[in-house]
């Protein structure tokens, strides 16, 4: 059963079970959505590199920061047609497109559209992660085929303002409705480890999991403390609250792709079999995501046989939708 009217109480209930318990939980759920040896897998490409004007305290993009990083322009089509046809080699079935920018300026509409449009005919699932939309902006994007648009809301509610001033959670909340209304899928999580408390990891998964349609994929970011950010000396965060709060969203969202995102290069092998056990059942492919580093390709694949995991095979969308899902979310033909 799919549920939208999870309380904090009942979330944080399950992040208070004994470790064992909740992931056999998780693992139960798991299973009956999914096939619990498939693994999918998305490449991240940034197109367009640094100069944020947004403050988010964990980014390295931020123009208000002093990371060392070089500014980029937006990439062009064909560059990133080349990394595309690269990560469908490596068995990415999707391929996300990000570019560091408040929302998308209408003079590089048309490239955004024709890099979706392209990297769609190499039969890919395409995703962009473009900041806040603008009146029209999802629309296009849908027209053009997009699959996911990613917008994650970080964190709770509550902590929000000590992660980001720039852009209020409304703001959020306003681009995934939009996103919706558009008939495009929604990709949206949040970071784990920006001092945060374990009622703020409750609080995210309680608005994500309370919304009307729940986001067909959802990545839980472990923070890579970047120096030169405000949380470049955060507190490591503890490796089992982790492995929690992908099982609580496991439980949470059972149809969704939970996906073990950044911090994975720094995570030891056990830790990331953990995950998937606990109901992570999606990863990213490649040397790096958008700035930061990513674990190896080679090991990723040496990982998942150790594992007896494999990477999923794209299917076409009416062989992969779930009768009892399309049942509890009527609205799911449209989105």
């Amino acid at each position: 059963m799919i549920r939208h009217d999870w309380t904090r109480q009942e979330i944080e209930t399950l992040f208070a079970l004994p470790l064992g318990d909740l992931v056999f939980q998780a693992q139960g759920v798991h299973r009956q959505f999914f096939d619990a040896t498939e693994i999918q897998a998305s490449t991240l490409m940034s197109i367009k590199t640094g100069a944020c004007p947004e403050d988010c305290a964990y980014c390295s993009q931020s123009s208000r920061y002093a990371t060392g990083l070089v500014r980029e322009k937006l990439v062009d089509v064909d560059s990133v047609l080349e990394q595309a046809k690269a990560a469908r080699a490596s068995g990415s079935s999707r391929f996300c497109m990000g570019a560091a920018w408040r929302s998308p300026h209408d003079r590089d509409m048309p490239v955004l559209l024709e890099m979706v449009r392209q990297v769609k005919a190499l039969g890919l699932e395409t995703c962009m992660t473009l900041g806040m939309l603008k009146e029209g902006q999802a629309e296009a994007f849908a027209q053009a085929g997009l699959d996911y648009y990613n917008h994650n809301l970080d964190t709770s509610a509550e902590y929000y303002n000590e992660i980001v001033r720039t852009r209020t959670y409304e703001d959020r909340l306003d681009t995934l409705a939009q996103v919706r209304k558009a008939g495009i899928k929604v990709c949206s999580g949040g970071i784990l480890g920006m001092g945060e408390e374990r009622s703020d990891r409750a609080g995210l998964l309680l608005q994500l999991a309370t919304l009307p349609v729940h986001p067909e994929s959802v990545p839980i970011n472990k923070l890579v403390p970047i120096p030169g950010t405000p949380l470049e000396d955060a507190p490591e965060l503890d490796e089992f609250e982790l492995v929690r709060t992908i099982a609580v969203a496991r439980i949470l969202m059972p149809a969704s792709w939970i996906r073990l995102s950044a911090g994975r290069e720094r995570m030891p092998d056990s830790l990331q079999a953990l995950c998937f056990m606990a109901g992570a059942n999606s990863l990213f492919l490649g040397c790096k995501l958008l700035t930061t580093p990513n674990a190896a390709m080679d090991h990723d694949q040496q990982l998942l046989g150790r594992l007896g995991l494999h990477l999923a095979i794209p299917k076409p969308v009416a062989a992969t939708q779930r009768p009892y899902y399309d049942a509890m979310q009527p609205d799911r033909a449209h989105v």
